[in-house]
């Protein structure tokens, strides 16, 4: 018997002009790191972003890692961070030898939350030990509440970093995600909603700082006929073939997005009036990419165990995901400090034990989506409204 098709979670999805931009590069022998590509790839996400300039690494962890450096963190610092979110985004924090302190989510977006951050702000000034910048994630594609979060961190004079690896795309109030605080994160990662297969970028209207960027992700080397170094650099830089593939990514970004948002709403209606299932919501004013439809299942209303669910769906082939495990509890970061979203509830922590990623790619055809319909359906042993 012949094994299902693989239905993956968020495969890459090439436009078919990644070739062009490619083969213009062999053409011209820009083979090596930096070139003609990478200039365009910064230009083009600023101008679609609205950002005043963008320096292109080779990944959103890299840009993160330099913007903790351009704004002087280092050991005895303390950076406020999502707690629910992919370890990249507090990896850097280590890098640094500054100690990250976890904020958890709200109800309402998913991610920070801004009465935690309150919390946590509040102690910090009583000890005298105020962070040295705060890094926001932009969960799934959904921006967190920017408005509350931004006027909490001005009050205290805190830098914010926006980690929109997974939201580029995704608007806030009419404003590009990553376009609020001081610098802005994305990653074109294998699986992110555009790709260059490994890649990132810093977006900033602060084009000083941006230049200084790229000065410390090309090994920090001084104006020299020599070799000379007096800062610590990195070896960050985007390489010129894969901005040529973003090159190309990017002129189909907003198909993209609304192939996402249409495979959320199928799934919605396929399971959003059964009983135990919440799906994640949509801030008013806000646009979210969709990146990954994520949902919540309360086993004793939904009459079924999450983990049985997963089996179910990776014994037909279909990957699917818990979400991310919080940060605070990954051994990694055992000891660190934590501010949950009231003194009952920590909501990283139930969206963790309650909920799942389903198959998201925008490639994802109508007979693959109705195969983790029917999966789901199966295991829920109720029900649904096929995908539309």
């Amino acid at each position: 018997m012949m094994a299902k098709e693989r239905i993956f979670l968020s495969p890459p999805h090439m436009s078919g002009r990644e070739q062009f931009y490619i083969d213009e590069a062999f053409e011209t022998n820009w083979i090596a790191p930096l070139g003609p590509n990478v200039d365009a790839f910064e230009r083009e996400i600023a101008e679609y972003t609205g950002a005043l300039g963008a320096a292109a690494l080779s990944s959103g962890t890299a840009a993160i890692h330099i913007a903790l450096s351009l704004l002087n963190i280092g050991p005895g610092d303390r950076v406020f961070c999502s707690s629910f979110t992919f370890i990249a985004s507090a990896n850097p924090v280590r890098y640094v030898g500054a100690e990250p302190v976890f904020i958890d989510s709200e109800p309402q977006t998913w991610n920070m939350s801004p009465e935690a951050l309150e919390r946590a702000f509040e102690d910090a000034d009583r000890e005298g030990r105020l962070p040295k910048a705060v890094i926001v994630v932009h969960l799934y594609g959904q921006s967190a509440k920017m408005n509350e979060i931004l006027a909490v961190c001005n009050r205290y004079e805190v830098p914010v970093i926006e980690d929109a690896a997974e939201s580029l795309g995704s608007t806030y109030e009419g404003k590009a995600s990553g376009t609020l605080g001081k610098f802005g994160i994305y990653s074109f990662n294998g699986n992110k909603i555009i790709t260059t297969s490994g890649g990132g970028m810093i977006v900033s209207d602060d084009e000083e700082a941006l230049s200084r960027a790229r000065f410390l992700a090309t090994q920090a080397r001084d104006q020299a006929p020599h070799y000379q170094h007096s800062v610590t650099g990195y070896n960050y830089r985007l390489s010129n073939l894969l901005a040529g593939v973003g090159r190309a990514q990017l002129q189909v970004l907003e198909e993209r997005m609304k192939a996402r948002r249409t495979i959320f709403e199928n799934y919605r209606a396929a399971f959003g009036e059964l009983k135990g299932i919440e799906f994640m919501p949509e801030l008013p004013n806000t646009r979210s990419n969709r990146w990954l439809t994520a949902l919540t299942i309360d086993e004793e209303e939904a009459a079924v165990k999450i983990s049985d669910l997963l089996q179910a769906l990776a014994a037909d082939n279909i990957e699917a995901r818990p979400l991310w495990k919080p940060l605070h509890l990954q051994p990694v970061f055992e000891g660190s400090r934590f501010y949950p979203h009231s003194e009952t509830l920590s909501v990283s922590e139930r969206l963790f034990q309650s909920g799942i990623c389903l198959p998201s790619g925008s490639s994802l055809s109508l007979d693959q989506q109705q195969r983790v319909i029917d999966c789901i359906r199966r295991s829920l042993g109720k029900v649904a409204n096929p995908a539309r």
